[in-house]
């Protein structure tokens, strides 16, 4: 069965798309080009709030429309917002504030980030728009390739700290290290 697509259906999609991905890649990359910005360190939140707040304002960007919490105005409104709230929430991760995680507290931020973000896509499938919310999954799919690359990273540089520990270290005599 063939079933023609509409041109608004195919706009909807691709808004989507586009919206994950400025969420997931572009809101990123711009905050780590500037990411010695001393702007960073005036509007920095801690990541506990941070996170909440961009799960929530995504939810209401994504759902606000299926459950009638859009503005008047619509993505004029909720765009801006929820880029802010994008801002503030990929700060703890990219520049260096004082609300800056750890290597492992990044990769604990973005791998919970990733499932969270995507609940409202599933809201939106679950509507009915299942096109609309596969193609936001798909958009924010950066944000778990970001959390991927965080884990390496980190791993590799425990790896050469390691290393660097044992090619310090004296050596004992034995295979196993001094009990103190």
């Amino acid at each position: 069965m063939d079933h023609p697509v509409h041109l608004s259906q195919l706009s909807s999609v691709a808004a989507m798309a586009w919206s994950g991905l400025v969420l997931a890649a572009v809101v990123p990359g711009a905050v780590w080009f500037a990411r010695r910005a001393p702007l960073w360190e005036r509007i920095s939140v801690p990541p506990g709030l941070a996170l909440p707040l961009l799960v929530l304002l995504h939810a209401w960007a994504m759902l606000g429309d299926l459950v009638g919490l859009m503005p008047a105005a619509g993505p004029l409104v909720t765009e801006p917002v929820l880029l802010a709230g994008a801002v503030l929430f990929w700060v703890p991760v990219v520049a260096r504030t004082r609300h800056r995680l750890s290597d492992p507290g990044r990769c604990l931020y973005l791998f919970l980030a990733a499932p969270l973000l995507d609940l409202p896509a599933l809201g939106v499938i679950a509507a009915g728009h299942s096109t609309e919310g596969i193609a936001m999954i798909v958009g924010m799919l950066p944000l778990a390739v970001a959390a991927a690359g965080v884990t390496w990273s980190w791993a590799k540089r425990e790896e050469r700290l390691a290393s660097a520990t044992d090619a310090l270290a004296p050596a004992t005599g034995g295979g196993e290290p001094p009990v103190r």
